[in-house]
């Protein structure tokens, strides 16, 4: 399963209260975002899509250790998937 298919089955219908409040979720949309956005502008440098399995790679190895001190250091109650 490629990490676009990840992104895509993670959705979940409107009236699904349990996982949409979770704060896992949310935390999955967050860095979901950061990895959406790294590929924008990582896109962009690179003149062409650089991909999503490509970009999600090159955040992860990057930018989410830094990523996940400032977010814990904000909000010290999120939680943190290891």
């Amino acid at each position: 399963m490629s990490f676009q298919s990840s992104f895509e089955s993670a959705s979940c219908p409107e009236g699904d209260g349990l996982l949409t409040g979770s704060s896992l979720y949310r935390e999955f949309l967050a860095e979901r975002e950061e990895v959406l956005r790294h590929k924008w502008f990582e896109s962009e440098k690179a003149g062409h899509d650089i991909g999503i399995e490509h970009a999600r790679i090159s955040w992860v190895v990057h930018h989410r250790a830094q990523w996940r001190k400032e977010r814990q250091r904000q909000c010290p109650h999120a939680a943190m998937a290891r």
